[in-house]
């Protein structure tokens, strides 16, 4: 089918200039899926604006954090304490159950070969895109999840457009995947669908496609029809519905309902995590929301999937070690990512320690990375898919080598 295809640097810099936000707040969010032939379920969540980990899984163990953080992230007593090293994040409580039941799990100091421009753009593009970084490095066009279902037979699914936003990177590519927004509708009157009928009626390709982005809108709509929560207030035109206070558990619910049914893997993304200024409110926000959408999806998929599922919510950097003097940190280097589910080995906080004394940073300024995010998410597929080393590191994440990543899924 005909994609239509947005750059994404345009069509957020249109008009004015919106400030380094403007990546990390897309203006709808598509959730991106696809069936496989295996019976595992992988979620992907993409935390848009740079996650600060430092403050979501507090290392007040080290001497030097409360001295870099004197306003936020108090250690132990301001967080939940994990294993006498590590503290989580307040806005995170509601998942302390997932970890005292091995079902949550993190990695810290890791992040994507991207070093130093602390661009949203560039770190997200690198993040979903799976590759390298530097001159020598061909822009990738396809993303890493895709390139996985690029190795396995059978995968089939149907495509369709993500109406009001351009797909995923992290599964654009040649395997065909379906693309669609949960939040909107194309609601078209039987004439104007007769009459897009007879304009293309000389051109087979462009009816056909038509006509089949009109018969799965009609199917998805008839799904919403038995499950009115998935879409709320959606319009009943082809725009951009607002944003909503629960719209990461509209996500979370479409999501979990396609993976009920033949969908193995689900992508999508998550906002809020650009904390500049005022962070102690805003990350807090953000972590309800992650942690609700985490439980809604183990809710939705039900105890007997949810047991082999594994959630990854990764971010494209983590933040300054050093809070600055708005009350926020500023774009950084290391950070962590969030890992649950019932297939996950859980209640650990995985990844090699740096430390927290200037020297130890990265640039004398940064968490200092000691572990490629793409590392985990490559032994999460191999243990959790099958996936073989030999294509994790070769077409799906080149050049690298994932032979002292841990296991992480049981």
């Amino acid at each position: 089918m005909t994609r239509l295809i947005t750059d994404r640097r345009k069509f957020l810099l249109r008009g004015a200039a919106l400030g380094c936000s403007a990546a990390a707040s897309p203006f709808l969010t598509p959730v991106s899926f696809a069936a496989a032939p295996w019976d595992a379920r992988l979620i992907v969540i993409i935390l848009r604006g740079g996650m600060d980990g430092l403050d979501v899984v507090r290392p007040y163990g080290d001497r030097a954090f409360a001295g870099l953080r004197p306003g936020l992230g108090r250690g132990a007593a301001g967080g939940l304490d994990l294993d006498g090293f590590y503290a989580l994040h307040p806005g995170l409580s509601e998942l302390m159950p997932l970890w005292h039941a091995g079902e949550l799990a993190f990695a810290h100091a890791v992040s994507t070969p991207y070093r130093d421009k602390r661009s949203h753009f560039d770190g997200q593009d690198l993040l979903e895109a799976g590759t390298g970084f530097g001159p020598a490095e061909p822009a990738a066009r396809d993303g890493w999840l895709n390139r996985m279902l690029q190795t396995i037979p059978g995968v089939t699914a149907q495509t369709a457009y993500a109406i009001g936003r351009e797909d995923l990177l992290l599964l654009s590519g040649a395997a065909e995947v379906a693309n669609w927004s949960p939040h909107t509708r194309l609601s078209l009157s039987p004439q104007v669908q007769r009459l897009l009928e007879v304009i293309y009626d000389d051109d087979p390709l462009f009816r056909a496609s038509i006509l089949e982005a009109l018969d799965l809108t009609a199917a998805i709509e008839a799904d919403m029809e038995e499950d009115p929560d998935l879409d709320g207030d959606a319009p009943q035109s082809m725009e951009m519905a607002p944003k909503r206070n629960d719209g990461h558990l509209k996500l979370a619910g479409f999501a979990a309902q396609r993976l009920r049914d033949e969908s193995r893997i689900a992508a999508f993304s998550l906002n809020g995590w650009d904390t500049h200024r005022g962070q102690e409110k805003s990350l807090g926000k953000a972590l309800v929301d992650l942690s609700e959408t985490i439980l809604e999806l183990r809710r939705g998929l039900g105890g007997e999937i949810w047991a082999k599922t594994s959630v990854v919510a990764m971010t494209e950097f983590g933040r300054t070690a050093r809070e600055n003097g708005t009350q926020g940190t500023d774009h950084g280097t290391g950070g962590a990512m969030v890992m649950a589910g019932g297939a996950v080995r859980g209640g650990k906080v995985y990844g090699r320690w740096p430390g927290l004394e200037e020297a130890q940073l990265y640039g004398r300024r940064d968490l200092m990375p000691t572990e490629d995010v793409r590392g985990y998410a490559a032994v999460i597929m191999r243990d959790l898919l099958g996936i073989a080393p030999s294509a994790l590191e070769g077409s799906i994440f080149p050049g690298l080598d994932i032979g002292a990543v841990p296991r992480m899924i049981l």
